[in-house]
């Protein structure tokens, strides 16, 4: 029927046919992203948001996963690059390690976007909130619960941009308020396993302090649930040893409202809103054509975080 040459158009006709069955378009606008490690409930909730977002505008999307690893995330990035998609989203990517692949998608006209990565000179912008502002209500707040005299420890996260930055804020403020001591400090380590890593991390900390700690500062969420748990489980009560962190979501309000619970604070991040503002960008800047400056000037998109704690948890909580 398709003669000589119709065995290729056959092919053709099939894969064009397998795209519509998935719910894809050959000839629809394709945007990858990149979350770097959906272990991390922050990552996948801002690269779910903007891939639900996409696929909302029609739009062919491709999700990944980097799994923390940042050879795969090298490699994720230069298939999507290989591919030609026609634009890319990176939820907290890596622009430093990885700058030879900005560099190329650059090179190759493919504009990218990031969420709570940092900035790159090869990137559109960087969305993220203002982490120096989310590192000072963060660590005032948790002095205002000791009543900015006592001790306190902290677990840390420096590999990352944002988390290193709220530390850095801590450490400013402990310095102007030296009735504050930190008696000791944990730093996880980037690995796939971080859950072990801070649990034990935070068990030999606490144990080498047993008594003596007023106060817990966490660089995110993920690693205040972790301590939370180690507190109950030490009989500790809400109050008795304030943990503050930052992130929000489902959990972090569950915890705060919940009165067997050691959390009592969060700077609620919007992350699902950050992956839409992604997708809103680029359908501004490449689709509609539209100057970048129309949407920011500088090399940020900021967003607003806002700190959650008893008084206004119920209203998250119904979100």
């Amino acid at each position: 029927m398709f003669g000589k040459n119709g065995f290729g158009l056959r092919k053709m006709l099939v894969a064009a046919a397998a795209l519509v069955a998935l719910g894809q378009s050959a000839d629809a606008f394709e945007v990858g992203i990149i979350g770097f490690q959906f272990s991390s409930e922050t990552h996948a909730r801002v690269a779910n948001a903007a891939a639900a977002a996409a696929k909302a505008k029609g739009w062919n999307v491709t999700l990944l996963n980097s799994e923390g690893a940042l050879p795969k995330h090298a490699e994720q990035f230069d298939a999507l690059i290989a591919k030609k998609v026609d634009a890319i989203i990176i939820a907290m990517g890596k622009p430093v390690e990885a700058d030879a692949q900005f560099k190329a998608a650059k090179d190759a006209k493919i504009p990218v976007i990031t969420v709570q990565s940092g900035a790159s000179p090869h990137a559109l912008f960087d969305i993220q909130t203002n982490e120096y502002k989310v590192g000072a209500d963060a660590a005032l707040y948790l002095l205002g619960q000791l009543g900015y005299q006592g001790n306190i420890v902290s677990a840390r996260f420096d590999l990352n941009v944002a988390s290193r930055i709220r530390g850095r804020l801590l450490d400013a403020v402990l310095a102007e308020n030296q009735a504050v001591k930190e008696l000791g400090k944990f730093s996880m380590a980037r690995t796939q396993s971080w859950r072990d890593d801070v649990r034990a991390g935070m068990q030999a900390l606490m144990l080498q302090n047993q008594g003596k700690i007023n106060g817990i500062w966490a660089s995110f969420d993920g690693q205040a649930y972790i301590i939370d748990d180690l507190l109950q489980a030490q009989g500790v009560k809400k109050g008795q040893i304030p943990l503050i962190s930052v992130d929000g979501g489902k959990e972090s309000y569950e915890r705060i409202a919940d009165p067997a619970s050691t959390f009592v604070a969060t700077v609620a991040i919007p992350f699902e809103e950050m992956g839409k503002q992604a997708v809103d960008a680029i359908q501004a800047i490449v689709v509609d054509k539209k100057p970048k400056e129309s949407i920011t000037s500088g090399p940020y998109l900021f967003t607003e975080a806002v700190l959650v704690d008893k008084n206004n948890v119920q209203q998250f909580l119904k979100k």
